[in-house]
């Protein structure tokens, strides 16, 4: 079951088409990343499924009914550019943004409070907006988007402005908050933190969806057939290397790289043979950096 679907989005402006004919599922209770280089039409999509804009083509369905006005009020959304009020204290800014995703005063205090302690921020509710650094601002526009208790949460690059410590507060109330069944939308152009928390991706490039999939999946289908030995003892020279090729070679580890086909336990059984020790061995999967990279330079040359 999808939280999300699009089917074949267009969205244009003037002559610039930003969303070029998109289709993609996001499985419910994922974490899903949404990725593109800059003005490959994150935002254009982004700004369509929080209702802002509406797509020109095609059809949006959150969680199985299509996207209408009353959706926004199931949907927390923290842009990249921040829309805080500055001159606010905390708390009224809270309150505010809260009532008009429906709670009420007592609900809206009442959560306010619960994520303020979690934070151990209390203290800050009669601070204004603008007395507060850009990571303390970010905490509030967090707080701001996940205190209505949404099905579904789309966080836009939700670690800038955030020190290592902050960023780790932020990861682990982002997972809590998926194992409790909520679906994230996670928009980014750092794919380690891609790796390290979504489970799922699309990649958008020119307004068009290049590739799709579980992210494990996509690393294993890009994957150069890459393998790294750790040994001790001296490399013998009469290693046949007409299968692979050494692509690093130090007095404590090989990469090797085998051509498409090869069973790479030859080479590690021929180690063996020749009393060579082995400490590790294992497959490199292609980093997501260098898969972004790869496909975003092959469709910007087609």
């Amino acid at each position: 079951m999808s939280i999300l679907s699009l089917n074949n989005v267009v969205k244009q402006y003037h002559n610039h088409t930003a969303v070029d004919h998109v289709s993609f599922d996001i499985p419910k209770g994922s974490i899903f990343g949404l990725l593109g280089p800059n003005g490959a039409g994150k935002t254009s999509l982004i700004r369509i499924i929080t209702t802002i804009t509406a797509a020109d083509e095609g059809e949006i369905l959150i969680d199985g009914e299509k996207l209408n006005h009353l959706h926004p009020s199931q949907i927390g959304y923290l842009p990249e550019e921040r829309g805080l009020y500055k001159k606010m204290k905390v708390g009224e800014q809270l309150m505010y943004l809260a009532q008009l995703k429906g709670l009420s005063h007592q609900e809206a205090k009442s959560k306010i409070y619960h994520w303020m302690d979690k934070f151990e921020i209390r203290d800050w509710w009669k601070k204004k907006i603008e007395e507060l650094s850009k990571g303390m601002q970010q905490k509030i526009q967090f707080i701001a988007t996940v205190l209505h208790d949404p099905k579904l949460i789309i966080l836009d690059e939700p670690f800038t402005g955030l020190d290592p410590l902050n960023t780790n507060l932020i990861k682990d109330e982002i997972h809590k908050l998926n194992e409790d069944g909520c679906s994230i939308i996670f928009s980014t152009h750092r794919m380690e933190q891609v790796e390290e928390i979504c489970t799922d991706m699309v990649l958008i490039n020119q307004g068009k969806k290049v590739i799709e999939g579980n992210v494990q999946n996509i690393k294993e289908s890009y994957k150069d057939n890459v393998f790294r030995v750790e040994f001790s003892g001296q490399l013998p020279d009469d290693i046949d290397q007409k299968a692979f090729k050494i692509i690093e070679d130090t007095e404590k580890h090989l990469l090797i790289q085998a051509e498409e086909g090869y069973d790479s336990n030859h080479f590690l059984k021929a180690l063996i043979d020749r009393n060579i020790h082995i400490k590790a061995y294992q497959e490199i999967l292609p980093s997501l950096n260098d898969i972004f990279i790869k496909i975003v330079e092959s469709t910007n040359h087609e």
